[in-house]
């Protein structure tokens, strides 16, 4: 890593103790700066404390209010989370502190290339991608995902080298905080009206995500996806080199889909049903990454080695098991209804649905399409279960079961599966009602289908 001198003296506030606020804070102090960590849990939530005040540093917990401002810093390193009217967050905005996120300062020490990925959908998957494609044929150095993939940016710039890559996951709160950030190889997936409560304006949204090709150079790459309209158009705000990717549109050059093939610039990569994961948005994942990994010169037998084995991102339409015919998919992820519709266009065979969860106060209607044309049946649990129910029914769906959670909810599917079926966990609803987090809910999924079949998930 670069040893700088930007932060040498400095006094910076590290808004959030979480993984990356704590490796953000060790950092600053090896470049020189004295550091303060605020957290508004206190510190018994918070396991990366005892490591920080052992390193000197200084914490303030329990409480994030803005007279901790009323002490002198020279700028902040925020929790990407943490919106802009957070109190301090405001304080600071007036004051014109400088306010940067924790890819920011991993992106000004590192000596590695970097690829940065965003996107509304497909970000981690295209990450986890092109990263194992890069690890192909690979004879100097190694390729690391880090950043919005729950990977401390910071971390894993401290320890690359000029012989390694960071394929960086960045998400518009991340890119809000950068200012000299510069991927090589920059990769929009797709922009719909994601997190509107935290940027109010879909313009707003859009630029953000936009921030990061904004350091990029004529010998830079902008890949994009070219089959909307609008997206096309914003690649024209680039100054780097566009290569588009596109599944349903019509291109000449870059990656796209052609009766079922995937191409690069009419070189021939691979059958599109040979990718591993389902799912048509994974076609666009794949194209993505195969464009990327072009541009960077990897050989076709690279690409088709990941793409024709990789079994997903964990919880993100993930393949779990095959036992008695039946594939078990793990999608926790799908937090909401748009993730299920997608999750459930991916397959051609019969699905047992597996859904449920917090109520956030809408129907599901919206899903109607999506339960005629693929499910089955349907198991379902948690707070919405009742109006999962009632659009099930309105979709003609007759084989359906309520049960009071996952656990039983399993057996359940399988008894109303066949040969050659899909039993997919999707529950179109955040998991807080039964599960602290997504994650919590898909491990207990694959440890029940486990239980169930007497076999170990795939890796």
């Amino acid at each position: 890593m670069k040893m700088i001198d930007d932060y040498r003296g400095k006094h910076v506030l590290v808004l959030g103790a979480g993984k990356s606020g704590t490796h953000a804070a060790e950092l600053l102090q090896q470049l020189g700066a004295t550091v303060v960590v605020n957290d508004a849990k206190p510190s018994d939530q918070l396991p990366e404390i005892a490591e920080l005040r052992d390193r000197g540093i200084e914490t303030v917990t329990g409480k994030q209010t803005a007279d901790i401002l009323d002490h002198h810093f020279d700028l902040m390193v925020k929790n990407p989370g943490i919106p802009y009217d957070n109190e301090v967050v405001t304080r600071a905005v007036k004051e014109k502190m400088l306010i940067i996120t924790e890819v920011e300062l991993a992106a000004k020490i590192t000596d590695a290339e970097i690829i940065g990925v965003t996107g509304s959908n497909g970000k981690t998957t295209t990450v986890t991608m092109i990263t194992k494609i890069l690890n192909q044929e690979r004879s100097k150095g190694h390729a690391y995902a880090a950043g919005n993939i729950g990977i401390s940016a910071t971390e894993t710039a401290m320890k690359a080298t000029a012989d390694d890559t960071i394929v960086m996951e960045l998400s518009s709160f991340m890119l809000l905080g950068i200012q000299k950030l510069h991927p090589h190889v920059a990769v929009l997936t797709n922009i719909f009206s994601n997190h509107l409560d935290y940027h109010k304006t879909r313009q707003n949204y859009v630029n953000a995500k936009m921030r990061i090709t904004m350091n990029q150079t004529p010998d830079d790459f902008f890949v994009v996806n070219f089959d909307s309209d609008e997206w096309r158009q914003l690649s024209k705000r680039s100054q780097a080199k566009v290569v588009p990717f596109a599944r349903t549109s019509e291109i000449d050059h870059g990656a796209y889909e052609k009766n079922g093939k995937l191409y690069y610039n009419d070189e021939f990569i691979m059958n599109a049903e040979d990718i591993k994961v389902p799912g048509q948005q994974n076609v666009e994942n794949a194209l993505a990454a195969i464009a990327t990994a072009k541009i960077l010169g990897k050989s076709n037998l690279a690409i088709t080695n990941v793409l024709e084995t990789f079994t997903g991102v964990r919880h993100r339409l993930q393949f779990v098991l095959e036992a008695e015919g039946r594939k078990f998919y793990n999608d926790s992820k799908a937090t909401d209804i748009e993730a299920t519709q997608v999750a459930l266009e991916g397959f051609n065979q019969p699905v047992v649905l597996l859904a449920g969860g917090l109520d956030r106060g809408y129907t599901f209607d919206k899903m109607i399409p999506q339960f005629k044309q693929h499910v089955k049946a349907a198991v379902l649990f948690g707070q919405t279960a009742d109006l999962l129910e009632t659009s099930l029914q309105k979709a003609g769906i007759k084989e359906i079961t309520k049960v009071n959670n996952l656990d039983e909810a399993v057996p359940v599917a399988y008894r109303y599966s066949d040969v050659g079926d899909v039993i997919l966990l999707s529950p179109a609803n955040a998991s807080w009602d039964q599960f602290k987090t997504f994650e919590q809910r898909g491990d207990a999924f694959i440890k029940d289908v486990e239980k169930l079949t007497h076999k170990q998930e795939e890796h």
